[in-house]
C-alpha cells in the first residue's frame, strides 16, 4: 500500500501540485522576510516624491507619503496572512464546538444550537461579517472576530454532518456501552475521525477570510492607520488611480496570488486525504463470520463467484436492516445467471456486495465470499482492489449517471487501461479505440472524441460495456442493463452481451425485473424474494420445471402475444416485506394461498434436489405436472384483491 509520504511526493509532482507549493513556499517566505529586508524602505518618507508613478527607483510608485508601493505591499503580508489565519482558527474553533455540541449537550439544547446555526447558514458570509464587524468595533481585533465568527456556522454545519457519519459507527457504541462520557467519546473517537476534512475546508477557508479582511480594511473597518495590509492599500490606491494605477493593482495582486495559494493547498491537500480515505472507505466493515471458522478450501479453477451465506445490512433508526440475508450460489467460467424478483427483493444489492460496491455505513458478511479463487473479505486490500478491477466489469441500469459528464468518452475508457495495465496515453486511448469497435459503436476514432451527452441511450450502454472490456473480465454483472432503452436496442445489448460472453468466455451476472429476458438469455436463474434466494433453477425448465409457488406467480403476471386485451393484465396481490418487518416464517407466506401454519412459523431453507434444482418451500409446486402448476398459479394471482404496487415484473 503506498505511504503518505509516497502520495505527497506524487501529489507534489502534478502540475496542481507543484504550482501549490511554489506559491505557499512563495508567499511564507515573503511573510517571513519581507518586514526584515524591505520594512524600513516601506516606512521611509520622501516629501520630494510624493504619488509617483512607476519608476526604476519604484516600480509600483509611491503612496501620498512619498513611501515606495511595491515595499509596502510585500511587508504587509505577514499582517495579512497573519490575521487571515487567525481569523480561520477562530471560525474553526468556535464552530467545530457548535457542530459538536448536540452530542455533549441534553437534547433540547443541541437542537437549539443547532436551530441557531442552519439559520446563521442561509445568510451570506460577508453579511454576517459585517454584522459582527458592527458588534466588535471597527479595528484589527474586531475585524478578526467578526471575519472568524461569520465562518463558524459553515465549519459548524461541516462538523455536524461528519459526526453524524462517525457516531453510527460500531465502535462508538461500544465505547458507550462501556460507559465513556459524551466528552470522551468526542474527544477520543469522533473528532479525530473527522479533522482531516475540517483541515481541508480550514485550509480553502483561509482564502476565503484572505478576500474578507481585504474587503473590511477596503471599507475602513480593519485595519487602522498607522497599521497597513493589502486591502487598506487597495482603498488608498483606488483614491489615486487615476495618478497611479499601479498602486491600486499591487495589493490586488497580492491578495491574488495569496488566496490562489490558499485554495490551490487546500485541494491538494484533499488529493492526498482523499486518496488515503479511498483506501480506507474501500476496505468494507464485516460481521463476525457466522458459525464455525471457513478453513482452507479446494480452489476450483472454473468456478468464478463464490458467495455462501451472504448478508448486507444498514443502520436504521430501530437498528441494523438486513435487506440481503442469507443468500448462496456460484457462477463458473462462461455460464449466464439470471436473477429476477420484486423491486427491493435484494438482487443489486447482491451484485454490489460480490463487486465489492456496498460503502459504508453499509456491512456485508459471508461464510464465503471469493472471486477467482481470493477470499474477498480477508485478501489484502490492494490486492482485491487489483483483482476486481481488472477482471470484474459492470455495466449499470443507466449508464449516463456512471459515466462524467465533464470528460470525453475515449478519456474515461483509457482510464481503466492506464490504472490496472499501465499503458501510457496514447496506448490506452488506442486501447478505448479498440473496445469501442468491439462493441460495435460506429466511427469509434471520432466518437471517442466525444461527451456522453452526445451518446444516445444504446450507444451509451455500448460504451459502458466497453468500458468494462479495457481489462480482461472473467465475470460481467449487468444491472438492468436494458430497463431504459427501446425494444430494438434492448435485442441489441443483449446480443451483444451473448457474443462478449461468447468470444471471452466470461461469465455474466444479469439482474432483470423481466423474467422472459433471463428465460432467454442465461443459462440458471435465481428467484429473489425478500432478500433471500427462494429457487435457483436451469432456465430452459424455467416454464415447466419451477416449484415455488412465487417463481410461478412471475410467470403467469408476464404477457403473452395471443393474451386477452379485454380483461386487465394479471398482477402479483399484495406487497412484498419491508426489510424491517420480514415475517418470522417464510416471506411470502401472505401472498401465497398454499401458505400453513409451519410456513408462518419457520422460514423453508433452500433445498437441492441433487440435479441441479434448488427451492426453498414448504409446499412446492408439482412442476412435472401442468395442471398441478396451472391451477396453483391460477390461485396465486387471484387468491388477493389486486392492488398496484412497485413489484410489478415487466
Amino acid at each position: 500500500m503506498m505511504s503518505a509520504r509516497s502520495k505527497w511526493l506524487d501529489v507534489v509532482r502534478s502540475p496542481l501540485g507543484a504550482t501549490a507549493l511554489a506559491l505557499v513556499v512563495l508567499v511564507a517566505l515573503t511573510a517571513i522576510f519581507a518586514p526584515i529586508i524591505w520594512g524600513p524602505q516601506a516606512e521611509q518618507v520622501d516629501p520630494t516624491a510624493i504619488t509617483q508613478g512607476p519608476s526604476a527607483a519604484h516600480l509600483l510608485g509611491t503612496d501620498s507619503l512619498g513611501r515606495d508601493v511595491l515595499a509596502r505591499v510585500l511587508v504587509a503580508t505577514r499582517l495579512s496572512i497573519t490575521l487571515a489565519v487567525a481569523a480561520v482558527l477562530i471560525g474553526v474553533t468556535v464552530g467545530t464546538l457548535l457542530g459538536t455540541a448536540p452530542a455533549v449537550l441534553p437534547r433540547w439544547a443541541g437542537r437549539l444550537i443547532a436551530g441557531v446555526v442552519n439559520i446563521a447558514v442561509a445568510f451570506p458570509g460577508l453579511l454576517l461579517a459585517l454584522f459582527f464587524a458592527v458588534i466588535f468595533g471597527v479595528g484589527t481585533t474586531g475585524a478578526v472576530l467578526a471575519i472568524g465568527f461569520a465562518m463558524a456556522p459553515s465549519f459548524a454545519r461541516l462538523t455536524q454532518t461528519l459526526s453524524a457519519s462517525i457516531a453510527g459507527r460500531d465502535f462508538i457504541a461500544a465505547a458507550r456501552v462501556a460507559g465513556v462520557s459524551r466528552i470522551r467519546v468526542l474527544i477520543r473517537h469522533i473528532l479525530p475521525n473527522i479533522g482531516e476534512p475540517l483541515v481541508v475546508n480550514a485550509t480553502v477557508g483561509a482564502g476565503s477570510a484572505l478576500l474578507a479582511f481585504a474587503g473590511l480594511s477596503f471599507l475602513g473597518l480593519g485595519v487602522q492607520v498607522p497599521a497597513y495590509d493589502w486591502g487598506r492599500m487597495l482603498g488608498e490606491g483606488l483614491n489615486r488611480i487615476y495618478l497611479n494605477p499601479a498602486a491600486a493593482i499591487g495589493p490586488a495582486v497580492a491578495v491574488v496570488v495569496a488566496g490562489l495559494a490558499f485554495n490551490l493547498l487546500g485541494e491538494t491537500a484533499a488529493s492526498v486525504i482523499g486518496g488515503r480515505s479511498a483506501r480506507h472507505r474501500g476496505r468494507l466493515p464485516q460481521f463476525a463470520r457466522l458459525g464455525a471458522p471457513v478453513l482452507a478450501q479446494v480452489v476450483d479453477e472454473d468456478v468464478v463467484l463464490r458467495v455462501d451465506d451472504l448478508r448486507v445490512s444498514f443502520p436504521g433508526p430501530d437498528g441494523w436492516l438486513t435487506p440481503v440475508r442469507g443468500v448462496s450460489f456460484t457462477i463458473s467460467r462462461g455460464e449466464a445467471v439470471g436473477v429476477v424478483g420484486e423491486s427491493g427483493s435484494g438482487k443489486s444489492l447482491t451484485a454490489l456486495a460480490a463487486a465489492q460496491l456496498i460503502e459504508r455505513p453499509g456491512r456485508i458478511s459471508a461464510a464465503h465470499l471469493s472471486f477467482c479463487g481470493t477470499p474477498l473479505l480477508d485478501a489484502p486490500e490492494r490486492s482485491v482492489r487489483s483483482l476486481l478491477g481488472t477482471s470484474l466489469a459492470m455495466v449499470f441500469q443507466d449508464p449516463m449517471t456512471s459515466f462524467n459528464p465533464t470528460r470525453r468518452i475515449g478519456s474515461q475508457l483509457a482510464e481503466a487501461a492506464s490504472e490496472h495495465q499501465g499503458l501510457n496515453r496514447s496506448a490506452a486511448m488506442a486501447r478505448a479505440v479498440d473496445r469501442l469497435q468491439a462493441v460495435r459503436v460506429p466511427a469509434a476514432h471520432r466518437r471517442a472524441r466525444q461527451y456522453p451527452h452526445e451518446f444516445s441511450g444504446g450507444m451509451r450502454q455500448r460504451a459502458m460495456i466497453a468500458m468494462g472490456l479495457m481489462n480482461h473480465p472473467r465475470l460481467i454483472i449487468a444491472d438492468e442493463p436494458t430497463t431504459a432503452l427501446d425494444v430494438t436496442v434492448q435485442r441489441q445489448v443483449l446480443q451483444l452481451l451473448a457474443g462478449v460472453r461468447r468470444d471471452t468466455d466470461a461469465a455474466m451476472l444479469l439482474i432483470s425485473h423481466d423474467i422472459a429476458v433471463i428465460a432467454q438469455t442465461c443459462d440458471r436463474v435465481l428467484v429473489m424474494y425478500a432478500g433471500r434466494v427462494v429457487e435457483d433453477l436451469p432456465a430452459s425448465q424455467l416454464h415447466t420445471h419451477a416449484q415455488h409457488p412465487y417463481t410461478r406467480a412471475l410467470l403467469d403476471v408476464v404477457p403473452e402475444i395471443d393474451t386477452d386485451r379485454s380483461i386487465p393484465l394479471k398482477m402479483i396481490p399484495g406487497r412484498p416485506p419491508a426489510p424491517g418487518a420480514f415475517p418470522a416464517g417464510c416471506a411470502f407466506a401472505d401472498r401465497c394461498p398454499l401458505a400453513s401454519a409451519l410456513c408462518r412459523e419457520q422460514d423453508p431453507e433452500l433445498v437441492d434436489d441433487a440435479a441441479g434444482h434448488r427451492v426453498a418451500c414448504w409446499h412446492p409446486v408439482d412442476g412435472d405436472s401442468p395442471a398441478n402448476a396451472d391451477a396453483t398459479v391460477s390461485a396465486v394471482t387471484s387468491a388477493l384483491p389486486i392492488v398496484e404496487h412497485e413489484g410489478v415484473i415487466r
